[in-house]
């Protein structure tokens, strides 16, 4: 369960951060572009995609963080 959380958080956070740079450079990485398509076919995300970017990045953050405490509690 902890490697799951972990690997899970890391992408997360890892495609959180590159949408985040795909955004800020305005389009220009496309490959950077993971998180794109939720962005531009949720409707109520239109217009917010840095928003979503970084709450993406910011879940996947937390799930390490997460991840460390189950296994802590779990030992």
């Amino acid at each position: 369960m902890k490697r799951f959380l972990e690997v899970t958080g890391f992408l997360l956070a890892l495609f959180g951060v590159a949408g985040v740079v795909r955004e800020l450079a305005d389009g220009w990485f496309r490959l950077f572009g993971v998180t794109r398509f939720l962005t531009e076919n949720v409707w109520f995300l239109e217009g917010r995609e840095l928003f979503a970017d970084i709450v993406i990045a910011v879940l996947g953050l937390v799930l390490m963080i997460v991840s460390d405490r189950v296994a802590k509690s779990s030992s």
